[in-house]
């Protein structure tokens, strides 16, 4: 879905499509049941065995892609039933603790529950894959609006934020690693969740957590990484957010602004085109974006496109040491 959005073609995307709807839609045996899926709105955690908020969040996404896709192809009807879906993550947020929980079959929460409980399907069960409330709640890539209104608002939303990163995490699971507060840049899960603070009118948050994260994480030694570099998911994080931005949602082909950790990158691309990015002014404490502009037009979105990288052009950063909020104080 993500390709054929980003203008791949050179494949039979009626075809890919239908493997993708099929996949979604016709149960696997240890897999996925859509039966149980479609009759709740989300995987009831006494109804199968484990990861029951984890495969709900991700079925969610997976959904929401494939709505994607279909709408593109001029498939009207399947991408309303996937659209439909795509908005069950709202079935498992709880208002009134602010967190992502399990559900049962009779629509009452899963009790006692404990944000910050590590689940592994592998050993210690749980609903959570490799993770807890803390990093799932955040597991809504497709739809961070919606999920900051069910969280109160853009205030809301960067208070608990905060929270994640202050709140201490004690676990041995050696898959939840690289720990900052409850965040773990050791496993994926975590990984878009800095950016979220730029979709919420804090984005110096993800500027100062960024460099917080690239200073900490990552170590030039063979045990370097903080966590297994799975498809070299790691490094990726590691390459986008040197150049000062990050795919929080891949499917949609934007790239959430966060801010450049070096002082410069070319892409060479297709076409013989190169996407040139400057960071000027970068240094220890100048880690603040205080501009962008993009072929020098000033740029204040929150995104930049694949298409707008992929056209050519040049990226500056101005960086400054004083964040946004201090502007905005001086008023």
């Amino acid at each position: 879905a993500e390709a054929y959005r980003k203008g791949f073609r050179g494949f039979d995307a009626d075809r890919a499509f239908e493997a993708i709807k099929r996949t979604q839609t016709v149960s696997h045996p240890q897999k996925s049941d859509w039966e149980i899926y479609t009759r709740y709105g989300y995987f009831p955690t006494d109804s199968i065995r484990a990861e029951s908020v984890s495969s709900t969040l991700e079925t969610a996404y997976d959904d929401y892609a494939a709505a994607d896709m279909a709408s593109l192809l001029g498939r009207t009807d399947d991408e309303k039933i996937f659209r439909e879906r795509a908005d069950y993550y709202k079935n498992l947020f709880d208002s009134q603790t602010g967190f992502m929980r399990p559900r049962l079959t009779d629509g009452t929460w899963r009790t006692p529950f404990d944000p910050a409980s590590v689940g592994h399907s592998e050993s210690v069960g749980g609903d959570y894959t490799e993770g807890n409330a803390w990093q799932y709640t955040w597991h809504v890539q497709h739809d961070v609006p919606g999920l900051i209104a069910l969280m109160g608002g853009n205030d809301a939303f960067a208070d608990k934020l905060d929270s994640m990163f202050t709140t201490e995490l004690v676990t041995t699971q050696a898959d939840v690693t690289g720990l900052i507060g409850q965040y773990a840049h050791g496993n994926e899960p975590s990984h878009h969740v800095t950016y979220l603070y730029a979709l919420a009118g804090r984005p110096w948050r993800t500027q100062e957590l960024i460099r917080q994260i690239v200073d900490t994480q990552y170590r030039p030694e063979p045990d370097g990484l903080s966590g297994n570099d799975d498809c070299g998911q790691m490094s990726a994080w590691y390459m986008f957010s040197c150049m000062g931005f990050y795919p929080v949602d891949p499917v949609s082909a934007t790239y959430v602004i966060g801010a450049p950790q070096m002082p410069g990158f070319t892409l060479h691309l297709t076409g013989g085109k190169t996407f040139s990015i400057r960071a000027e002014g970068l240094s220890k404490e100048n880690l603040y974006v205080e501009s962008v502009t993009l072929n020098g037009k000033p740029h204040t979105s929150p995104y930049i496109t694949h298409d707008e990288i992929t056209r050519g052009g040049e990226l500056v950063f101005k960086m400054t040491d004083r964040h946004q909020s201090h502007k905005n104080n001086n008023r």
